[in-house]
């Protein structure tokens, strides 16, 4: 598919946008525990590897993955059953509170699977039920997770970030998306920008200003949607940081040198990108030769 047209493939219908927004609320309700216990694994697994090389016990031997064990409020200890993960209507029907304790339960449970669910119809709705609408399905659901992962611990781990990139360029091993040409000119130009720009900074100030998650997020972007979005994306990601990060000083009293994660507004760019990407880019390059 040539890359003009991947933004205007044949629309979904009603009921397939639909099934995708109710399959989004079960993924969402997923991601919240891959945001939560992704980052709990990867220090569980690097604690055990420092015992190990100590030659000490082994902190953590009981399982822990994103199956096991089973929820639990975390205040009191009681078991989440069936009817109390139902997405979105059990916190509601709780009035988020735990069914025991009465503790609070985050609002950002049920947020994150409605927006998981909107995300999921819109790209259904946009690109269809084949394997461009299910790519971008799967597009989306890592960003998600690698959104809030990085607000929370400030890293993008590469658990999500490499997957990212191999699946970008196999969905364009046929030009499903832009020419596999493209896609690996782009993985590469991505993770080489962001590294690039790394180290310029940090032998100009000595400080670090992003993580190795950013290099391998843009390179994920570029990609999936070729080396010729990615100065679109950038731009778009610098644009939406300063915005919220400007808000979050004057509204939340944020302090200024307090270090904001970039990985967010990475993302945000790459779903921009993902609908509205080429007549941004055609956009800004009228706008130039204006």
């Amino acid at each position: 598919m040539p890359p003009e047209t991947f933004l205007f493939a044949a629309p979904g219908t009603v009921a397939a946008a639909l099934v995708a927004a109710l399959f989004g609320l079960l993924i969402g309700s997923f991601l919240n525990v891959v945001v939560y216990r992704l980052p709990v694994m990867r220090q569980r697994e690097f604690d055990n590897y420092i015992a190990h090389e100590a030659g000490k016990e082994l902190p953590h031997q009981d399982r822990f993955n994103l199956m096991v064990p089973r929820s639990r409020c975390p205040h009191c200890g009681h078991q989440i059953g069936a009817l109390e993960n139902i997405p979105v209507v059990s916190w509601l029907v709780l009035r988020g509170k735990c069914s025991q304790c009465k503790a609070p339960i985050s609002a950002r449970y049920p947020v994150v699977e409605a927006v998981t669910g909107a995300l999921s119809a819109a790209v259904v709705w946009h690109f269809g039920s084949g394997w461009l609408g299910l790519g971008g399905l799967v597009f989306t659901y890592l960003l998600i997770a690698m959104t809030l992962i990085d607000y929370d611990h400030k890293e993008l781990p590469d658990e999500l970030t490499l997957p990212l990139v191999w699946l970008g360029l196999l969905i364009n091993l046929n030009g499903t998306i832009v020419p596999l040409r493209d896609a690996v000119i782009g993985a590469v130009a991505g993770y080489l920008a962001l590294w690039s720009v790394y180290w310029a900074y940090k032998l100009l100030t000595d400080k670090e200003g992003m993580g190795y998650g950013d290099f391998k997020l843009l390179a994920a972007l570029g990609a999936w949607m070729g080396w010729t979005m990615l100065p679109t994306i950038v731009i778009l990601s610098s644009v939406v940081g300063a915005v919220i990060g400007i808000g979050l000083i004057l509204f939340r009293g944020r302090a200024r040198d307090n270090p904001i994660p970039f990985g967010p507004y990475l993302a945000g760019a790459g779903m921009i990108a993902l609908f509205y990407g080429i007549p941004l880019t055609r956009y800004a390059q009228g706008y130039l030769q204006a």
